[in-house]
């Protein structure tokens, strides 16, 4: 059953709504009552209550007060406000606050039933979800494969850098320390020698993929295996043994052969060095990719081991495949623009570790020549700056020349391309601004602005609030009461025609929110100045 509080100052109002509405029928059991705000939250402490029926005008806690602070502590409830037709904007407040619907005074109770009838199905529904969420979490609890399967995924795309993440991981799968570090195998299969490519055959594929892996390696105690895909299979292999290796490569040449056998196709396979931390699994598997992608172009079915790497080649690879596309992309987005330049320098330093002079100065180069290729920026001063810096890297003779003017002109861009955003953004923000001060008389919504100026409204609301330190909400209210303050400050301008001016139907909510926001009411406020 539903249980209801119904909050009142007046006990006849409650009693009426105890007696005239069918409880029973709509599914509620009888209401729990109160007749005050302070009353309220004392039932509330003390009891399971899933619908909030109060009235918006009450002494000492207001209905708007009551909902605001259930809504502080926490509590969710359905709430139906109960109003006079001259209280209608505290309806709007109450809502603001977190109510979901309102009746009007005088109450029919025909009316209040539908209200309620409709929360209970709501309520009834977020029931639903919780359980099946519930019942999903307590299913993904008792399969451990999938559990290790999101670990593998996150490892190997991620990595366990953060401490919090790693702890977790290690806490809910009892991880071993890493005496002796973790390998990275990858199982690839080769789709190129593969006819079936329709979706079904490759779910089942996938599937019987997946658990050949694991049979070969089930006695292999610090493995974990994931799929990655129909076409690949991951598996990490904590604190590896010597001896365990020519026991692994049996237990590869066994997944090779059933595929083999089951589908006509062959499988490569990739191992990485064993590393000792967490947060080299990422470039681990990368190194892996590479490796297999690269043996690919000649033949499929091999075995590959990492120490066989050529390490200039794989770096020459991430340079043109990852690390200027990343750079570039950081330096297109202004807000990632000051990661940008230390992902940039980050980049050079591990270069110039291993790399000459000549490769670094080209690596330059490569860089600048697509940076002014793809950039947006079309001001002249960073048109004039692209000559004089490739002069100047052609001219350099040491790494550190090198670096000192592949930096300064990312740092240039990224300073330009912040400027340039943060000038868009402020033109747009002072543009919003005056409208909404043009308009104060009307009731100007987020969702209305957004529209006139072509934007998402979240993204206004969020931009709003970046650029000024209030909400759209707070910006217009606080225009709303200094233009108030100045109107008032005219003895020959009535109280309500200041509230009509500043975009208010009753006198009654202007004089609440102002005595809310400036500590009087309007009458002392004109009697003071």
């Amino acid at each position: 059953m539903i249980q209801a509080l119904i909050v009142d100052d007046e006990p006849t109002h409650i009693q009426g709504l105890v007696r005239h509405v069918g409880w029973e029928a709509i599914g509620y059991a009888p209401p729990l009552t109160a007749q005050s705000g302070e009353a309220a939250l004392a039932l509330l402490r003390n009891h399971d209550v899933d619908v909030l029926i109060s009235d918006v005008s009450m002494p000492i806690m207001t209905g708007i007060e009551l909902v605001s602070r259930c809504k502080e502590l926490g509590y969710r409830l359905q709430v139906l406000i109960i109003s006079g037709y001259n209280e209608f904007e505290f309806v709007q407040e109450a809502i603001h606050v977190g109510a979901q619907a309102y009746v009007l005074k005088p109450i029919k109770t025909e009316e209040v039933e539908a209200k309620l009838t409709a929360f209970r199905a709501a309520i009834e529904k977020q029931r639903d979800i919780e359980a099946e969420t519930n019942e999903l979490q307590e299913k993904v609890s008792g399969s451990l494969d999938v559990v290790k399967e999101r670990f593998v995924h996150d490892l190997v795309l991620e990595g366990l850098a953060d401490d919090d993440t790693k702890e977790s991981w290690i806490k809910l799968l009892e991880l071993p320390p890493l005496m002796r570090g973790i390998s990275v195998i990858s199982f690839g299969y080769d789709r190129f020698m593969d006819g079936g490519r329709d979706a079904k055959s490759r779910i089942v594929r996938g599937s019987g993929f997946l658990k050949a892996v694991k049979v070969s390696l089930a006695d292999f105690p610090g493995v974990i295996a994931a799929s990655m895909g129909s076409e690949e299979v991951v598996a990490v292999h904590l604190n590896p043994l010597p001896e365990e290796q020519v026991r692994m490569e049996k237990g590869i040449a066994f997944v090779q052969q059933w595929i083999r056998e089951q589908y006509g196709s062959s499988v490569t396979v990739g191992l990485s060095r064993i590393f000792k931390d967490w947060g080299e699994a990422p470039i681990a598997y990368k190194r892996v990719k590479y490796m297999m992608a690269k043996a690919r172009l000649l033949e499929g079915g091999q075995v590959l081991y990492e120490e066989r790497l050529d390490e200039t080649e794989f770096l020459e690879h991430r340079v043109r495949e990852e690390y200027i596309p990343e750079i570039v992309r950081m330096l297109e987005k202004a807000d990632e623009a000051g990661k940008a330049v230390e992902y940039t320098s980050s980049v050079l330093d591990m270069l110039i570790a291993h790399h000459p002079f000549t490769y670094i100065q080209a690596f330059g180069l490569g860089l600048l020549s697509e940076l002014a290729r793809k950039r947006k920026l079309q001001d002249d001063a960073m048109a004039d700056l692209n000559i004089p810096v490739w002069q100047r890297l052609i001219d350099c003779t040491t790494v550190p020349q090198v670096k000192d003017a592949v930096m300064e002109y990312v740092k240039r861009y990224a300073e330009a391309e912040q400027n340039k955003q943060n000038s868009q953004q402020h033109n747009l923000i002072q543009k919003i601004s005056d409208y909404i001060e043009a308009h104060i008389h009307e009731n100007v919504t987020v969702k209305q602005l957004a529209e006139l100026h072509h934007l998402n409204a979240s993204y206004l609301s969020v931009l709003f609030k970046k650029s000024t330190g209030k909400t759209v909400s707070e910006f217009v209210q606080e225009t709303r009461m200094n233009k108030a303050m100045e109107l008032l400050r005219d003895p020959h301008v009535r109280v309500y025609e200041v509230a009509e001016q500043v975009g208010f139907q009753t006198a009654a909510y202007f004089t609440y929110l102002f005595k809310k926001t400036t500590g009087y009411t309007p009458q002392e406020y004109r009697d003071y100045h």
